[in-house]
């Protein structure tokens, strides 16, 4: 297993509730998948630095989880196809993390 992190960009017109069922959709991916989810930071709304479909802000989330590799691409098909993701990006933080340490 291996921790990772998700940086999400969501559209500022997402109302609390739709923001929180997404974030849900995705953490129940990530467990299907044998992860788990170690985070979930709220950075909360924040000015771009340059216009994100015609957005000048935008609700920035981090999610940390521990997951084999494959839970990657199963997690970003599932971002790709969601309603309301302006961009987001997936980095390796630590090669095989024990999940008993990190949780």
């Amino acid at each position: 297993m291996r921790k990772f992190e998700t940086l999400l960009l969501l559209s500022p017109e997402l109302s609390a509730d739709n923001r929180e069922a997404l974030l849900g959709a995705f953490t129940a991916v990530v467990e299907r998948e044998q992860g788990t989810m170690v985070e979930v930071d709220h950075w909360g709304m924040r000015d771009l630095a340059y216009p994100v479909r015609k957005q000048m802000r935008g609700y920035y989330v981090r999610l940390v989880y521990v997951a084999p590799g494959a839970c990657v691409a199963e997690l970003e098909r599932n971002i790709r196809i969601a309603d309301g993701i302006f961009k987001f990006v997936t980095v390796k933080l630590e090669d095989d993390v024990v999940v008993e340490e990190v949780a």
